[in-house]
């Protein structure tokens, strides 16, 4: 029963109690909460379209790109990965306006804790998606930055202390370490910053408690995608970060294939005749 296909973005979420996603195409909107303990299945259609100017491309560059706009769209400058050389505050880069709107704001420095402590940036507006796609159980905020590039300077410092990374092997499982206290942290941290950049912490106390909807942690992960396996299906159980995971341990990073013409199916077996999806979809 085909209920959902087109061009595959970056699941939308909501931080409810567990996160709530989406699969989001035009008018289109499925809560894939609904689906988990049913089986699905997700057909690459072998077409994928640009993120930015919906031309075919034959092979997606860094994460949804055709290669043309991989080289100039803004949105693959080298600034997202290096926070820190953005020169959106002096009006320079690829294209002005859109860093205007998306560099040149507020941006949040945070920790975040899955089965480790991290540190990351984000655009101040963008904080709790950015927490749940990384699929973080803690997180706390440390600083509060006018533009971009001082939060990238301020991640520099803490990467000397603590990583900037996530280990999305161990997030499946749910793998934790020692628990720590991400206040006290918080303080040590900002008390290592250069004057300069510590004027810019964060009062901010308070510590957001992220739980998402798994039924069940895999014991052993094995990473799949559309490239090599068109067809992904499965026994749903858990949907963590921006993982679809299966009951046979197979899971798919969905953002890693934005800009894929997917088709999301629910199946039926045999023993049970699902109800109207369209009304469940919401």
């Amino acid at each position: 029963m085909k209920v959902w296909q087109g061009k595959l973005e970056k699941m939308p979420v909501e931080l409810q109690s567990p996160v709530k996603y989406f699969l989001d195409y035009g008018e289109s909107k499925i809560c894939i909460n609904n689906f988990i303990g049913k089986n699905i299945r997700l057909t690459f259609d072998q077409e994928i379209r640009c993120v930015v100017c919906d031309k075919r491309t034959k092979k997606s560059f860094g994460q949804g790109f055709c290669y043309p706009c991989f080289l100039k769209s803004p949105r693959n400058s080298e600034c997202i990965i290096r926070p820190e050389l953005c020169l959106a505050h002096e009006h320079q880069g690829r294209d002005s306006k859109w860093e205007e709107e998306n560099h040149n704001v507020s941006h949040c420095v945070y920790l975040a804790l899955t089965s480790d402590v991290k540190v990351g940036v984000t655009r101040s507006s963008n904080t709790q998606s950015r927490w749940i796609d990384q699929g973080a159980r803690k997180t706390i905020k440390l600083a509060k930055v006018p533009y971009r590039q001082l939060a990238g300077l301020i991640e520099i410092e803490l990467k000397k202390h603590i990583s900037d990374k996530t280990n999305w092997n161990k997030m499946l499982k749910d793998e934790r370490g020692e628990e720590v206290d991400l206040i006290a942290l918080k303080k040590k941290l900002i008390a290592l910053l250069p004057a300069d950049l510590r004027v810019y912490a964060d009062a901010d106390q308070n510590i957001t408690e992220i739980v998402y909807p798994v039924e069940k942690y895999l014991d052993k992960v094995k990473s799949v995608g559309f490239d090599k396996t068109p067809v992904v299906e499965g026994k749903l159980i858990g949907i963590r970060g921006q993982y679809l995971m299966f009951s046979n341990g197979s899971v798919i990073n969905l953002r890693k294939h934005t800009a894929y013409i997917i088709a999301f199916e629910v199946l039926e077996d045999e023993n049970h005749v699902l109800p109207s999806v369209q009304a469940s979809l919401f």
